[in-house]
């Protein structure tokens, strides 16, 4: 299997590309080949991280290649995540990118391009899961202008699923993997909302265990929400690691066939499910055959709390769609 990451140097690729070369993450009996991109300025920073890949001597990895040039990389690819992107308040082209119409037009431009190059020259079987924020308004730019509806893209909520359940395990005083579909709907922003109404521990609705709607308001919510900007003030930085750890669940999740009665977590193109307006990307509970498929689970009951907070992430989803509109 062919492989490629861009943003290959940065934080979370650094921790990512090591998560990817261990066995089990790919469906498939035959080693992975990695093709790694960055921009030209970081190609030297790039190849530090090919000697430490070179010398971790992974028996799951056939050859690592770098590129400057995404078309060239995605040739054939058969999985492409999208790591990097421009992050608020950086310094682009003498402008400090601080407004969010900013940052949606210049990251549009770098998955315009990127969304291209895949759809012509990947497999049509090919996996694109975007990391790099805003997520899913660039998955979205990604897909439009990749114009091949045979290639499955994906914006990464799984973090925000992974934070919940964490919290939620805290709360309740069980392990994680006893929580079973919880779902995050909407955006990869503070908007989202991770569904704790029909969430599962040991084969009881949450509900049944925890009667405490005001811990949920006031503290869940905000906490999960919140938590990307907790950790920048706390480590001065954004997370990484666990962004990387969610990046390639994600790809676990999607290569291999969903634990019974349970869910995984990742933004697709809407259909109009749980009053999401169709044409956006957003996070849905979704459901995996381990062949490559997946689908939107759309057994979920919503209360009408739940149904005014996924009415506000749809909301925040449709402006960003109308504010790059020149580029879908």
């Amino acid at each position: 299997m062919k492989i490629v990451v861009t943003g290959a140097a940065g934080q979370i690729s650094y921790s990512l590309i090591p998560f990817l070369c261990e066995k089990g993450v790919f469906n498939c009996s035959s080693k992975i080949d990695l093709n790694l991109v960055e921009i030209p300025q970081a190609m030297q920073r790039l190849e530090g991280v090919v000697k430490e890949l070179e010398d971790s001597a992974y028996s799951n990895v056939n050859k690592i290649l770098t590129f400057d040039d995404i078309s060239l990389a995605v040739e054939d690819a058969d999985w492409c995540l999208l790591v990097g992107s421009i992050p608020r308040g950086i310094v682009f082209k003498g402008k400090e990118i601080k407004e969010r119409a900013d940052l949606l037009q210049i990251n549009g431009g770098i998955f315009t391009k990127q969304g291209q190059a895949i759809g012509e020259r990947s497999k049509d079987t090919c996996k694109i899961l975007v990391v790099g924020n805003p997520a899913n308004t660039n998955a979205l730019i990604g897909q439009k202008n990749a114009r091949n509806p045979r290639q499955t893209w994906m914006a990464m909520t799984m973090l925000d699923a992974l934070r919940a359940k964490a919290q939620l395990a805290l709360k309740i005083g069980c392990h994680v993997d006893d929580i079973y579909r919880l779902a995050v709907f909407g955006n990869h922003s503070p908007t989202m909302y991770p569904d704790l109404e029909n969430a599962v521990i040991n084969g009881s609705k949450v509900s049944t265990l925890m009667d405490d709607q005001d811990w949920v308001e006031k503290q869940f919510l905000p906490k999960i929400q919140q938590r990307g900007a907790e950790i920048i003030h706390a480590r001065g930085a954004s997370s990484a690691s666990s962004a990387a750890r969610a990046a390639c669940e994600t790809v676990k999740a999607v290569e291999h066939k969903t634990r019974d009665g349970d869910i995984f977590n990742a933004a697709v193109i809407s259909d109009g499910s749980y009053g999401i307006n169709e044409g956006v990307f957003s996070g849905f509970p979704l459901i995996s055959d381990g062949e490559g498929n997946i689908e939107i689970v759309r057994d979920f009951s919503l209360s009408d709390f739940a149904k005014s907070k996924i009415s506000i992430t749809s909301r925040e989803l449709d402006e960003e769609r109308n504010l790059v509109g020149d580029l879908l």
